[in-house]
């Protein structure tokens, strides 16, 4: 990296893995870019702005748990879209002439798990109904882009609250029936507690189902296997990744 290399990076907490760092470095490295990105672990959202002024160079940044809520209020505008879905996973940092910056969000999220979904479909966007586990800030961006193609959805969490429809205790046969689609927003299984997944009745799961896990790492989730040991079709999370990468990167050097 040279001394006036540009600088990317990621805000989370904790940021044990990072698909972005390895895929922008190699990038940068391969297309001869003189540019970095970092992993910015933020043990609390509000060390963002000190860490803004250790950066200056700093262009953009994306944003994972669990801060894709926390951050709005640090911005100074926010994409239509992404006020939509009401996360942002994607920061522009634009340097004014009086060395002062502005920062506005952005959601790839949105682009990215909706263009890897559709085909699994295989050309039918009609008639699908889904179970989105989890009520964080992906999921959001998991519920406008199911939305978008005519998808009934339905939030599943833990405990009940005003924007969740079951909790786990409520999934029956029915409803695992009534839902073609089972998307897994929340950290369960994620590398290192990869046996873990989440508590819905997987009996109920039929070569009918799509299972798709935001997590990639592991590759192949518990949710997933207990999925595809039902004749369902899954997917993880690392397509959706990179299109919200390519998606990242055409946001930050837009004009």
């Amino acid at each position: 990296m040279s001394s006036t290399a540009e600088e990317y990076g990621l805000i989370g907490f904790p940021l044990t893995h990072s698909f972005s760092q390895r895929y922008f470095n190699e990038k940068f490295n391969s297309e001869k870019i003189d540019a970095v990105y970092h992993n910015f672990q933020l043990s609390d959202i509000g060390e963002l702005m000190e860490m803004l002024a250790e950066h200056p160079r700093l262009q953009g940044f994306n944003v994972t748990l669990p801060y894709k809520e926390q951050v709005i209020p640090y911005l100074d505008e926010i994409d239509t879209k992404a006020k939509e879905i009401g996360a942002v996973n994607v920061v522009k940092v634009t340097h004014l002439n009086n060395g002062d910056i502005r920062l506005k969000g952005f959601n790839s999220d949105y682009i990215g798990f909706l263009d890897s979904l559709v085909p699994l479909l295989k050309g039918n966007t009609d008639s699908h109904a889904a179970l989105i586990l989890g009520t964080g800030g992906a999921s959001k961006a998991v519920r406008v882009a199911l939305q978008s193609i005519g998808a009934k959805v339905s939030m599943v969490s833990r405990t009940m609250k005003p924007e969740v429809d079951y909790t786990y205790g409520d999934l029956t046969e029915k409803i695992i029936a009534d839902h073609d689609i089972i998307v897994n927003t929340t950290p369960l299984g994620m590398y290192p507690d990869s046996e873990k997944c989440p508590p819905i009745p997987y009996q109920y799961i039929s070569s009918g189902h799509i299972l798709y896990d935001l997590i990639y790492n592991p590759d192949i989730t518990t949710f997933m296997k207990r999925g595809a040991e039902r004749g369902a079709t899954v997917k993880n999370g690392l397509e959706m990744l990179l299109l919200q990468a390519f998606e990242s990167w055409r946001i930050w050097t837009s004009k």
